[in-house]
């Protein structure tokens, strides 16, 4: 099956078993007045992966795809154009995109510390937004995406596409018609063997990158030689570790499942057992969240330990009082407290869960139901306001874990209360002049 003809049967079938709500899907051609014209910013890696999912969603043109580094562009374009039949056009610097009157959205799926400050520019340059997940850097940057939403209208899908999964919102759906009784404690767990990424050394820029606009919000540093191009995520300058790179799909998951907002407390242990490198974050952490309600999420990592939980090597396990659900991206299985199995739905899937670009069918998904959003005013399967009660409260589990100490919360706003040390850490530091402000 192509990829069109994918991502219409996928979305009619979430349609056909009544879980999102009153969908129109188009069927046939789509008039030029409804195609969507998208620009990617990124060509490798996730990003290049979702240039060919936006190239062969329905109704929608690649017009452009625009990395800071030059070496992937000419061979990104041309798959694009195997797949749309046009080439589009390409550049180091994203920011012509939002100049160019024929662009309705741009597709972000930089390094993490670009995502808010791309989303802001966009959305004052009137486009729509697609940002991977985490779509914020700390906790300030979390209310200020939400708040530049509101403020520009437009619409604003975050990349944590399980939202979009027919199987996972089916489950959904089932616990809260109380298929395992009234939940109140979930699971969520990621289980991975990633190897050192060494000591760098300070080098010269190479000539194929654009290491200024690659640091673009961040403070200005030297450029290393094993930062770019994944490294990245293991660094508070750019990165959000493990919790946020991985952690946010599960943890949203289950947040999801028990019907919760933010947390009032959160506490998080763990450290860098593996590997004497630059690695700033932790490879081990474990997280847990107390919410107002008296229910509670635990998220457990391990980065460079692959064994896995029940098999799996990422997934959320919800449980209630007359049963549990285990749910991954692949579909979910019902436990009565007997441990039997009472209900199933497994979708045959090869992809790899673990993989760093993410692919599978339900990016497909949900890139469809980003752009039914901007055509027909379809409701957001994931909007960045819902997203980020998911990433904020992962931001304060990093915080826990770097100052040694539970956190109280504001389970309103997620401010951190009476801790100064703590709430030190609740915005970065920009390099002058490039401050996203809405």
């Amino acid at each position: 099956m192509d990829r069109r003809k994918f991502i219409k049967t996928s979305a009619l079938t979430t349609a056909a078993i009544g879980l999102t709500g009153p969908l129109t899907f188009s069927k046939g051609i789509y008039s030029p007045n409804d195609k969507i014209v998208v620009a990617m910013m990124g060509g490798r890696g996730r990003a290049g992966y979702l240039s060919e999912v936006f190239a062969g969603a329905e109704g929608v043109e690649v017009k452009s795809i625009f990395d800071v580094d030059e070496r992937p562009l000419e061979e990104r374009a041309e798959e694009v154009e195997v797949i749309q039949g046009r080439k589009p056009e390409t550049g180091t610097d994203f920011r012509r995109a939002l100049d160019d009157p024929d662009i309705d959205a741009l597709v972000i799926a930089a390094p993490d510390h670009w995502h808010t400050a791309a989303t802001i520019l966009a959305l004052q340059a009137g486009k729509h937004v697609y940002v991977e997940k985490p779509a914020s850097h700390n906790p300030a940057e979390s209310d200020l995406i939400v708040q530049a939403q509101k403020r520009y209208n437009k619409v604003v899908q975050m990349g944590n596409q399980q939202r979009s999964a027919p199987e996972s919102i089916e489950v959904i759906n089932e616990i809260r018609e109380g298929l395992i009784g009234d939940v109140y404690y979930a699971k969520c767990f990621y289980a991975n063997a990633r190897g050192p990424i060494g000591t760098g050394s300070i080098a010269d820029v190479p000539d194929w990158l654009d290491y200024e606009l690659w640091q673009g919000p961040a403070p200005r540093t030297p450029y290393r030689d094993n930062i770019i191009h994944y490294n990245w995520h293991w660094f508070w300058k750019w990165g959000t570790g493990e919790l946020l790179n991985n952690g946010t799909h599960e943890y949203d998951i289950c947040r999801w499942a028990l019907g919760v907002d933010l947390p009032k407390k959160i506490s998080s242990n763990g450290g860098r057992y593996h590997f004497d490198d630059d690695w700033e974050f932790y490879d081990v952490q474990n997280v847990m969240f107390e919410f107002p309600e008296g229910k509670s999420i635990n998220w457990e990592g391990r980065s460079s330990n692959g064994y896995q939980f029940w098999d799996k090597g990422r997934g959320s396990v919800i449980h209630g009082t007359k049963g549990t659900v285990m749910i991954d991206r692949s579909g979910y299985t019902a436990y009565n407290l007997d441990n039997e199995e009472i209900k199933k739905n497994i979708r045959d899937d090869e992809t790899d869960q673990l993989d760093t670009v993410g692919g599978g069918g339900l990016t497909d998904i949900h890139v469809h139901n980003f752009a039914e959003a901007i055509r027909r005013g379809t409701e957001l399967n994931s909007p960045i306001e819902e997203g980020q009660k998911s990433v904020k409260a992962l931001h304060l589990g990093n915080i826990s874990q770097e100052i040694g100490r539970s956190l109280d919360i504001n389970p309103r706003t997620g401010r951190i209360i009476g801790d100064s040390e703590a709430m030190s850490m609740w915005r970065r530091d920009y390099e002058r002049g490039w401050e996203p402000r809405i």
